[in-house]
């Protein structure tokens, strides 16, 4: 769900570095302009004994008024990040506006490159994590792309041994499918950023935006009655953000990397970061494009999964799926990218600090909380980042009084409903 003048993003050749940044084929699946990597692809995760399979799919959307529309959706997989066997990241960007394409692209390609960079990333990947989607952020203003209506949304996870690191900027979403009993549950790793959260609205309303439907800024419905119910019964006509005295830019998310004009009403780049320490309980994560989840909650897409042995049927099966319901529901469908990582192996044996030395340092020491059935917990230096976030979009956008971000121990606890 993106800005009001819809989304738009396209493909890349594979990168001269060997990572997957883009469709390298196409093949037949459920509905059409189905692009698609179809190989299944492995990495190990020596330091823990572990194994990564995963498979990834972009399906370009369809716009009866522009059939010729680009694919808005990027994806990056990068496995071996700093030369390290056991760090891997994987990323689904959803651009938007007229330039989405090219802000999809760039963030793509310069998030995960700054991240490599950062000598801090093993020992803080939170903070890294921060430091990474705001640098990439100011680069995307100041490069020759105009992204002041245009940008994109960005899900991350970054696999540092035996803990999987989410950055969520915007309304895609990461789940990761939990075995309780004979039943695998799905259990989010991300919350979407829209207005539906209270928190979320009363943040932009304090950075000046108004949080009107379309209807209400058009006048069809009353602009004083703030409550929208859920995203699931109120998706068709949302929330979204506009100026005081304008109807732009329509944003229907509350974070972004781009979108210089809806920055100044509040919607920022500041990632929420969590963190999860994976077990033999954890079967597998998704990593897709809110195209995916208009239509599909996060257990329906991991009863899904289960129902293939390859997670490339799976992603054929789940993306041909949510353009079926999109046609139900509405005359066009949204971009979608779904990647599915299996978990193989993972016994949570410990590792030797010979052993774990040898094949590259990773951290699994950070605090945990629990939260269901998984051992999430939030980094703590998130909370003093994202504070430190807060002062300095604060001097360059007059933001005074900026709501605090992730302050809670455990950054995807449900939010404020």
């Amino acid at each position: 769900m993106g800005c009001i003048h819809g989304k738009c993003c396209g493909r890349h050749p594979q990168s001269p570095d060997g990572s997957r940044k883009e469709e390298l084929g196409t093949f037949t699946g459920h509905g059409t302009n189905i692009n698609a990597d179809r190989s299944l692809d492995i990495v190990h995760v020596p330091s823990h004994k572990f194994r990564l399979e995963y498979s990834v799919l972009t399906q370009r959307g369809y716009y009866p008024e522009t059939p010729d529309k680009e694919n808005q959706d990027s994806y990056c997989i990068k496995t071996h990040i700093q030369g390290n066997q056991n760090v891997h990241f994987f990323g689904v960007f959803d651009g938007h506006g007229q330039f989405g394409t090219q802000c999809s692209r760039f963030v793509k390609d310069r998030l995960v490159e700054i991240l490599s960079n950062d000598p801090t990333l093993l020992d803080d990947p939170a903070k890294a994590y921060n430091s990474a989607f705001l640098a990439t952020n100011e680069e995307l203003h100041n490069s020759e792309i105009d992204d002041t209506m245009s940008g994109t949304t960005a899900i991350t996870v970054l696999v540092v041994g035996d803990v999987l690191y989410v950055a969520n900027v915007g309304d895609s979403r990461a789940v990761l499918a939990v075995k309780e009993g004979n039943k695998l549950v799905a259990e989010d790793l991300s919350y979407d950023q829209t207005p539906f959260r209270k928190d979320e609205c009363e943040r932009v309303k304090l950075c000046g935006a108004r949080v009107l439907s379309v209807d209400q800024v058009e006048g069809h419905k009353d602009p004083d009655i703030q409550t929208w119910g859920d995203e699931e019964t109120e998706g068709g006509d949302p929330p979204r953000l506009w100026v005081q005295n304008g109807m732009y830019p329509g944003t229907a998310f509350t974070r972004s990397v781009g979108d210089s004009t809806a920055e100044k009403i509040g919607v920022i780049a500041v990632p929420e970061v969590s963190a999860v320490h994976l077990t033999s309980s954890h079967s597998f994560f998704v990593v897709a494009s809110d195209g995916v989840f208009e239509f599909l909650s996060s257990q329906t897409v991991v009863d899904m999964v289960t129902r293939y042995t390859d997670p490339r049927d799976a992603c054929s099966a789940i993306a041909g799926e949510a353009y079926k319901l999109w046609l139900e529901h509405e005359n066009r469908t949204d971009d979608i990218t779904i990647s599915i990582v299996h978990i193989k192996d993972l016994s949570n044996l410990v590792v030797s600090a010979n052993d774990e030395s040898s094949e590259g340092n990773t951290r699994s020491d950070a605090p945990r909380t629990e939260k269901g059935s998984s051992d999430i917990f939030f980094t703590p230096s998130g909370s003093e980042v994202c504070h430190s976030v807060r002062s300095e979009f604060s001097e360059r956008y007059s933001y005074q009084h900026l709501m605090p971000i992730d302050q809670s121990p455990v950054a995807v606890a449900p939010p404020p409903s």
